[in-house]
């Protein structure tokens, strides 16, 4: 790999080198290097651009890798990466994009995640998004994961976006059977002219299923965010959604919290705030010697972390 792509890779998965254990790696459109292990295997698909990763019950204490790198300007990739997680397993599954365009054309990345998570399995997903670069050319992320979860099974999903995006729509739909529960983080900055539309849609289809959506974000400049978290309770089940945004300069949060009962005992709340920084926060750091606008950076810092 190239000092760019090292650059790249640390930015959006935390890793300066080859990951140790499972991994495919993907730059421009081409996968640059591949290692399956005896419990998780990676293969190409046959239809269409993308991979199959199947990890066999049981597995545990193992985690894989699959970030993506754009580096060329005016390049639009499309994957679709299938998971299959066998009974009883535990594992980390390490993604994301990250895109660096100094051209003056679009550059895009559509990844379709589908997750198969059987029963009794843990699954922790960390997805995080990326842009960079001194070009005109747009950089646009649009990410989509579906999860299917059988009885007992757990997914722990954190998604982030921070810096450099100049849009995207991002999808999340899970489908889970009886005792399995999902649990949400997602973070997102957007600024200059920026847009970001998250759309979250959870059915809770087995009894005592449960759901956990929170998302934190703080819009910039004129830029525009649109929230929107559907959770469909269809049996006994426990669901919970929630969006704090901050508003700075211009920009604009919408946020549209949905929740259907469909059962006398499914349980389903909503909340969500959005505001602007209070100012008591900004002046009281400033008494201990920082800069307004290192206050702020201060305190949104905390409030993504």
């Amino acid at each position: 790999m190239d000092e760019l792509q090292k650059h790249m890779l640390d930015e959006i998965s935390g890793i300066h080198e080859i990951p140790e254990g499972a991994y495919n790696i993907r730059s421009n459109g081409t996968s640059i290097g591949r290692n399956s292990t005896a419990n998780i295997q990676i293969d190409t698909k046959k239809d269409k651009p993308g991979i199959d990763i199947h990890i066999k019950p049981g597995t545990v204490h193992e985690s894989v890798h699959i970030p993506v790198i754009l580096s060329e300007t005016g390049l639009t990739d499309l994957v679709y990466n299938d998971f299959y997680i066998g009974e009883g397993a535990d594992v980390t599954i390490v993604a994301g994009c990250g895109i660096h365009n100094c051209g003056n054309q679009k550059s895009q990345h559509d990844g379709i995640h589908t997750f198969y998570i059987e029963k009794n399995a843990k699954v922790k997903y960390i997805e995080k998004h990326y842009g960079e670069g001194e070009g005109t050319g747009e950089r646009v992320l649009n990410p989509q994961t579906i999860v299917y979860m059988e009885d007992g099974s757990y997914m722990d999903m954190e998604t982030v976006q921070i810096k450099g995006v100049d849009s995207t729509v991002r999808v999340t739909k899970a489908k889970l059977k009886a005792d399995a529960k999902i649990v949400i983080r997602e973070k997102i900055m957007t600024h200059g002219n920026q847009t970001a539309e998250t759309n979250f849609e959870v059915d809770l289809d087995g009894e005592n299923s449960g759901a956990d959506v929170v998302s934190r974000s703080v819009a910039k400049n004129t830029s525009h965010q649109r929230f929107l978290s559907k959770i469909n309770g269809n049996n006994k089940c426990n669901g919970h959604t929630e969006c704090d945004a901050i508003i700075m300069d211009h920009g604009s949060v919408s946020a549209i919290p949905e929740l259907t009962a469909n059962n006398i005992d499914a349980s389903l709340i909503h909340e969500a705030a959005i505001g602007k920084i209070a100012g008591e926060q900004i002046t009281k750091l400033m008494t201990l010697g920082l800069t307004e606008a290192e206050a702020e950076a201060q305190i949104i810092s905390g409030f993504l972390k």
